[in-house]
């Protein structure tokens, strides 16, 4: 039986998003997040309106989106904080398995011996895997990847959608 290849960077390419993504893996964390626009700025409230017709829309969130980029990401950080807070059991495991293997790395390769009890890491490493896996499955990290997902998308999105650009960027698009 054949395989069927699927050409991505043709997909892809119509995205444009090795140069959407460019510019976020060569900035750092503090210039990226040194050109957050002001909260009145983001939350304008007379800048709100309804986009005419499609165009617009694609037009206001490709401008948006370059504009508001770094309020943006700290939405979605506050949206993962969120949901992280709101299931509790997500959060144990991720803090079991990140505290389980800074404790196992910081016994350097020797065994755990406490007193009746001696361990190496191979069988720290095993226990720490069955016991975070299912409870990880419990945890449903799935459902809260996609809900994480769709909420960031519609906030991002709708306000990207509905909030007009300034007055001095809506013509400087068009011909003189």
């Amino acid at each position: 039986m054949s395989q069927i290849r699927i050409p991505l960077d043709v997909l892809t390419s119509r995205l444009n998003l090795s140069d959407r993504f460019a510019g976020v893996r060569s900035q750092s964390l503090a210039a990226r997040f040194s050109n957050l626009k002001p909260i009145s700025e983001f939350l304008d409230l007379k800048r709100l309106s309804k986009p005419a017709n499609f165009g617009e829309v694609q037009s206001r969130v490709n401008y948006n989106l370059g504009h508001f980029s770094s309020n943006y990401a700290v939405v979605f950080v506050m949206l993962s904080i969120y949901s992280l807070l709101t299931n509790w059991l997500l959060l144990f495991v991720i803090i079991l398995v990140v505290g389980g293997m800074w404790g196992i790395g910081k016994l350097d390769g020797n065994d755990l011996d406490v007193g009746f009890l001696k361990a190496t890491s191979s069988q720290l490493y095993t226990a720490l895997l069955v016991v975070s896996v299912p409870l990880g499955i419990i945890a449903s990290p799935f459902s809260t990847i996609l809900w994480l997902i769709g909420a960031s998308g519609v906030t991002i999105l709708g306000h990207a959608s509905f909030m007009d650009k300034p007055i001095d960027e809506a013509f400087s698009g068009e011909a003189v």
